[in-house]
């Protein structure tokens, strides 16, 4: 690995879906990484390719997908592995999904088994992958009931997820996913379908998780004011491709990329003057059966010029540990267009 401290990596990820209608483009060459114990954020509209380059890192792809790149995971015993090269549905993918690393999906209702127990679903992973007997796994997912907030755990572990609200479903799969002891979480959109108090109440509870257990965490959302207080690193991607990256206040006073300012304007703002409207992008997000040649984002970019359209900008390091792929920038030297950007 490129760097010892990282426990993840993900190198020039392609990944397309065979459809009847055509091939969807959804991920065209993304790098990322994951230090040990800290945790990323990756922002973008629906349909970036945020989901599925995660999915991407425990093969949770369906039939039709074809890729390429690597995805490089430190394991606790320092081997690295190239999860893309392992069988799908083998022995060793299927460890590193029970062990190492665990996900919270975008919607608990559909993910939680309804006819099944919350016991049967917390108890399964323990069983399986830390050797607990039925008794010392039931004891263990009580623990964890209370730990994220389930009143009277004892006796809700034998309710099945309808009995539970919203919220608290959510707060199940933050259980479950702290069932196995992972050092890896992805956290898939997990205040999608919760109103604004709930939505706070679970980011604060994955926090803590991640702060107690020292977890490392890739945080997938659609709004950058989520991730502002979550995580340490931000990749903010487009059209299935990383745009910029940095520090979480790099990207915040001093955004460098015009989707990253479009992102941020789009914000509503608690002192904002009476009467002033949140800015939106224009246009939309082009088609991911076709991907257009050069920049993706130079259809809706007022700074666009005519090489955006011909070629795709290289990364440039901007300042320190601050990259952006756009041709206002060239050499890491400022072009006069980004400085009044």
């Amino acid at each position: 690995m490129s760097n010892s401290n990282n426990l993840l990596e993900i190198r020039d990820l392609v990944v397309k879906f065979k459809t009847e209608e055509g091939i969807v483009n959804a991920v065209n060459g993304v790098n990322y990484s994951v230090p040990e114990g800290c945790s990323i954020g990756v922002v973008g509209e629906s349909g970036c390719g945020k989901t599925v380059s995660a999915y991407s890192i425990t093969r949770l792809l369906p039939k039709n997908a074809t890729f390429s790149g690597q995805i490089l995971y430190k394991e606790r015993n320092g081997k690295v592995t190239d999860t893309l090269a392992l069988p799908a549905e083998g022995k060793e993918i299927r460890r590193l999904r029970g062990r190492d690393i665990s996900m919270i999906f975008q919607e608990p209702m559909s993910s939680l088994s309804p006819v099944h127990t919350i016991n049967n679903q917390l108890s399964e992973a323990m069983i399986l992958f830390q050797n607990m007997s039925k008794q010392e796994a039931r004891e263990r997912s009580i623990e964890l009931l209370d730990l994220v907030g389930i009143p009277n755990p004892s006796r809700r572990v034998d309710e099945y997820p309808f009995q539970f609200s919203g919220g608290m479903r959510q707060r199940v799969m933050i259980a479950m996913a702290l069932a196995r002891n992972p050092r890896l979480l992805i956290a898939d959109e997990p205040t999608t379908a919760l109103d604004v108090t709930l939505q706070a109440q679970v980011l604060k509870l994955i926090q803590n998780m991640q702060n107690e257990f020292n977890l490392s965490m890739i945080l997938i959302t659609h709004d950058l004011g989520v991730v502002a207080h979550m995580v340490d690193y931000i990749y903010i991607m487009y059209l299935g491709r990383v745009v910029e990256r940095g520090k979480v206040v790099d990207i915040f006073d001093n955004p460098l990329h015009p989707y990253t300012k479009g992102l941020l304007n789009s914000i509503p703002k608690l002192k904002g003057k009476r009467g002033e409207r949140v800015s939106s992008i224009p246009g939309t997000v082009p088609s991911t059966y076709v991907v257009p040649v050069g920049c993706g984002f130079a259809a809706r970019c007022p700074y666009a010029k005519e090489q955006c359209f011909k070629e795709l900008p290289d990364r440039v390091l901007v300042e320190d540990e601050h990259e952006v792929s756009c041709f206002l920038f060239n050499g890491g030297e400022v072009k006069e267009d980004a400085a009044n950007a």
